[in-house]
């Protein structure tokens, strides 16, 4: 699949949100270079949150599920495995956003918890 060039205004804009997030993964003591479960979500219709479903696999992620919000908006949670390090972070995000332009969704962002290490 050939993924689609994204705007690089739109790209820095959504860094500048994701180096908030490192910042305070950070904060709490998060080892970046420690792999762990990331998730990812999407907002749309059914439809096209079908075919992303379908293809998830395909794009590198698992599906999580779906979640109807409080306004009746769908979204789908889509999970992956990698590290929170600024370079993985900004090739996740780029994908997202390549991802929102081929299936016609809104990429709403990424999450995953500090990893320090230990042992809980």
């Amino acid at each position: 699949m050939t993924l689609p060039d994204v705007d690089p205004a739109r790209l820095e804009a959504e860094w500048a949100e994701d180096k908030q997030v490192l910042a305070s993964l950070a904060a709490n003591g998060d080892r970046a270079e420690i792999v762990r479960p990331v998730d990812v979500s999407f907002r749309g219709d059914d439809e096209a949150l079908d075919r992303l479903e379908d293809d998830a696999g395909e794009l590198g992620f698992e599906v999580i599920e779906r979640e109807e919000d409080e306004d009746g908006e769908m979204s789908l949670f889509l999970g992956c495995e990698q590290t929170a390090d600024e370079a993985a972070i900004r090739a996740l995000t780029l994908k997202c956003l390549q991802i929102e332009l081929i299936y016609d969704v809104e990429y709403d962002g990424w999450g995953c918890t500090a990893e320090d290490g230990q042992t809980n």
